[in-house]
Order: structure tokens, then sequence, then C-alpha cells
């Protein structure tokens, strides 16, 4: 058993309670970060027994909540202001706000950052919440915090799946369509935070590390992926009809930097460069590489298709 004292941010969203799921298995004892706000019941459904609340615009409450005794060994750091997902994220949290959890984590001492962030984040300058994720990676280095990142691609589930319905109908909705991408089904992410909190050496503090499928794969590939698991012609169409993209996105994108972001993401992915350029190292220190048709399984059985 792990008897790690680990601090949780963004403790309560999709993710989150993923992760406070395996950290528990793995032997953590998890203080989860939330505001005042914040639902816990699912936290507390799982067995999380430890809150701690402030908000990361409020660099006086984060001091106060890093400073609880007995201190905590590790801060995994999972919010992320673009989804929305919880009232009050915005996109100031993803820069400010992850400034002033890096400097109060450097001010309290913790032994370990654990970053959630994006696969080839600092080659996307013209997606703000990729490149976000980059900035704050780089200024971990700067503060000297020591700190692990982890750089998934894109998600198979989310927490409004979109993909589980389309499939029961027969359809795979491809966010992209025709090109090969970085991705991960998210309780793989969870396990891996999890390690990278609790067992990864110390040794790879300062790293960035990819993390995902053995390949790069299509709309197509999980299309053909989801047929063979279930039995069944499952055929990939796009998610949005084509003029949302190319017309809508950046008509609203004027108005909206939400959507103008959105837009710059499909733009960039589309060009292919959304993929791990070093698989191994995930095998190395995870002792894991998923195939498509894996993770795909996995994920049908998740969702009761099989």
């Amino acid at each position: 058993m792990n008897s790690k004292i680990v601090i949780l941010t963004g403790a309560t969203g999709f993710l989150g309670e993923k992760i406070a799921k395996e950290l528990i298995e793995q032997g953590a004892h998890v203080r989860a970060m939330v505001r005042a706000t914040s639902n816990t019941a699912g936290l507390e459904k799982l067995g999380v027994q430890e809150f701690v609340t402030a908000d990361m615009m409020d660099p006086s409450s984060l001091k106060t909540a890093l400073s609880q005794n007995p201190k905590a060994d590790v801060l995994i750091a999972s919010a992320a202001g673009y989804t929305g997902h919880s009232k009050g994220d915005t996109q100031k949290t993803d820069t400010i706000g992850y400034r002033n959890l890096a400097d109060a984590a450097k001010e309290a001492g913790i032994k370990r950052f654990v970053l959630l962030s994006i696969l080839e984040c600092d080659k996307a300058p013209e997606v703000p919440h990729f490149y976000h994720k980059y900035k704050t990676e780089k200024y971990l280095k700067e503060i000297g915090q020591p700190f692990i990142a982890l750089r998934p691609g894109a998600f198979l589930d989310q927490a409004k799946d979109f993909v589980y319905p389309k499939i029961q109908k027969g359809v795979y909705p491809a966010f992209v369509s025709g090109v090969e991408l970085g991705m991960i089904y998210t309780a793989d992410l969870a396990r891996y935070m999890a390690m990278a909190a609790l067992c990864v050496p110390d040794s790879e503090l300062g790293s960035s590390v990819d993390v995902g499928w053995d390949k790069p794969v299509s709309g197509e590939d999980l299309a053909a992926a989801f047929s063979k698991v279930l039995g069944k012609n499952v055929v990939c169409k796009p998610a949005f009809p084509g003029f949302v993209t190319n017309i809508v996105l950046p008509l609203v994108g004027i108005f909206n930097p939400v959507m103008k972001d959105m837009h710059a993401m499909i733009s960039w992915i589309k060009t292919g460069v959304y993929r791990s350029s070093n698989t191994q190292k995930q095998k190395e220190l995870f002792s894991d590489l998923p195939t498509v048709e894996e993770a795909v399984r996995r994920y049908c059985k998740d969702k009761k298709l099989l």
C-alpha cells in the first residue's frame, strides 16, 4: 500500500473522479481540492474523506489549502478551465490559475507536481488551450517546482459522451475524419496519472511524457475497431457537418474566444501533427501501450455494449 498524501485538483470532474479512484486503489490518501460550491457526493462515494476548499484564481486560498498538516507529498493538477465543466472555470484558470497553483506548490514545498498536459502542446501556439499547457510546463521549470507532465491525445470518452449513442446506431462520430491522431481512454489516463504521482521515479521529474495508444488512429480505424469488437458494421461519419466547422465556427469565433479556439484546434489537428513522438516512454514508465482494439473493447464493456 502507498501512504502518500495526494492533493487532487479538478477532483469533481469526469477525469478527476477516475483519478481519485485509482489513487485510493493504489493505497494513497486523497485530499480533494474543491470549491465551496462543488458537489462532492461522487468523491465521497468513492471513499474520499478529506476535502480542502480553494480556488485557483485565489492565491491566498491555495496557500491555505496546501499548508494543511500533514503536508501533502504530491499535487495532481487535472483542472481544465477551457472545458467550463465546473461553475467558475474560464480560460483564465488555464493561465493565471495554473501559475497561482504552481507558485503555491513551490512555496509549500510540494515534492511532486503532476500536470495533466496535452499531446504536442509545445507545437500548437495557434491553439490557446493547448499552448497554455506548454506554458505551464515551462513555468514549472522556471520556478524550479519538481513536476512530471503527462500529455494525452484526444479522449475516446468524455463527460458528455457523444460516441455512445452514435455507436448504438452503428456510427462512429469522428471529430476530424480522415486524419490519424493520438487518442486515449480516460480510465487509462487516470491510472497513469496516479502512477505518475505515486511510483514513477524521481529521475523522471522535469519531463513531459506522451500517453495514449500504440499508434495514432483515424476515425475510420476506430469504426473498424468497433465493428470487430461488437460484431456489427460501424461506419465513420463526421461528428459535425462541414458547414459547421468551415463556416459557423469561424464566424462565431469572431465574438466567442472558445469557438475561435475550437476552430483553431480542428484546423491544427487536420495538419496531422497531433500524434506521439515517443510511445516507448509510456511503455517504460507504465508498462502499458494499448492497441485501439483493446481500448475499444474495454470502452464497450464499461458501457455495457458487450
